[in-house]
């Protein structure tokens, strides 16, 4: 009995190569896109109507750099960490001092802390972070509180 011939399977074509290619490329392209903008569309969501004003944090820095009050005035901070755990320098963990207020926050990765404070004399008042990216050091890792 005559041994049957194997199939072949059909080259693909260089048009089938190319489409595949495309596509494969649009899918990384897409889940890149979506994993980037992810902590921040997060970080836009309102989730608390009393919140004065909201810092995102990230091994970028400090965005706003700036928080305004008013003197003897509570103001409510929502800060957005937007690093997750692989960040190298940290784990993803980020902090807000304010030292002469006394004030240290820490804030885990992808996470989102709400803290109040209160400054009651007037001036400027430096914060940082001090966890990680070079700590208070470094220019973007600090901040300043405006209190008029």
């Amino acid at each position: 009995m005559p041994k049957p011939k194997p199939r072949r399977r059909k080259k693909p074509t260089p048009r089938g190569r190319t489409t595949a290619v495309i596509v494969t490329a649009a899918l990384v392209a897409l889940g890149a896109g979506y994993l980037f903008a992810r902590p921040y569309l997060r970080a836009r969501t309102p989730t608390n109507a009393n919140v004065d004003a909201t810092l995102l944090i990230s091994m970028s820095g400090w965005q706003p750099a700036t928080l305004h009050a008013k003197a003897g005035e509570p103001i409510t901070v929502r800060m957005v960490n937007l690093d997750n755990r692989f960040h190298t320098d940290g784990g993803g963990w980020h902090d807000f001092v304010l030292p002469t207020l006394g004030v240290t926050k820490q804030v885990a990765p992808e996470k989102t802390l709400t803290f109040t404070i209160t400054a009651q004399a007037p001036g400027e008042y430096l914060y940082y972070c001090d966890v990680c990216c070079g700590g208070k050091d470094n220019p973007t890792m600090q901040g300043k509180l405006i209190v008029s």
